[in-house]
């Protein structure tokens, strides 16, 4: 490990580097946005050369990657707990909706994982196999007995991208008006929250013409 740069304190470990060059890029996407962000950036903000910078991660994208990564644990922390108590699964996945509606737009480091400031590529960050898996880890954190609601493994990444496309859509086009708090939870209440109730056998039957 290098003792030149580092603003004279060299890191401890290569996973410490890492840490600091995550946080250095962190600090300039929130001066200049990720798409300006570059590696020089990086390197100039930790007061190493770009070559020390390679030596950790190959491109720009994988450190803006793992800056998103990381602020996405946060939020999922704060929203776990505030689904705390919420038990059904309609209700827990609609009031997990509403949050991340509410809260996403102050966090630009879960924008980054969405993708929702690329217009050019609407919604790729949410298709992704990476962020699919990710919301399904999340769905396992709900306070929610997904077995005995009839959710298998195949089933949560479903719902995983359902999520995360819908997310995508009501946060970078809200609509005009957009939908309130309450409004929202009511849109959502309606039209997604009855794809995860229990089906009775009655309701597959079919009633001849």
């Amino acid at each position: 490990m290098g003792h030149h740069g580092w603003g004279g304190r060299p890191p401890a470990s290569d996973a410490e580097a890492r840490q600091r060059i995550v946080d250095a890029t962190a600090r300039c996407i929130d001066r200049h946005g990720a798409t300006k962000t570059t590696l020089s950036d990086v390197a100039v903000e930790l007061g190493v050369t770009r070559q020390t910078v390679y030596r950790h991660f190959g491109r720009i994208s994988d450190i803006i990657g793992e800056v998103a990564a990381q602020g996405a644990e946060s939020f999922v922390d704060l929203m776990i707990a505030h689904l705390q108590g919420i038990t059904d699964p309609a209700e827990a996945v609609v009031e997990g909706m509403v949050f991340c509606v509410r809260t996403i737009p102050a966090e630009p480091r879960l924008s980054l994982l969405l993708q929702l400031d690329d217009t050019t590529a609407f919604g790729r960050g949410t298709t992704t196999q990476q962020t699919i898996a990710y919301g399904a880890r999340m769905l396992r954190r709900f306070p929610v007995d997904w077995t005995t609601a009839g959710m298998k493994e195949e089933d949560l990444r479903g719902l995983a991208e359902i999520i995360m496309r819908l997310l995508a859509s009501l946060l970078q086009h809200p609509g005009q008006p957009p939908h309130d708090e309450e409004g929202l939870r009511t849109f959502l209440t309606r039209w997604l929250a009855p794809a995860l109730s229990p089906v009775r056998p009655t309701d597959q039957r079919i009633t001849p013409a």
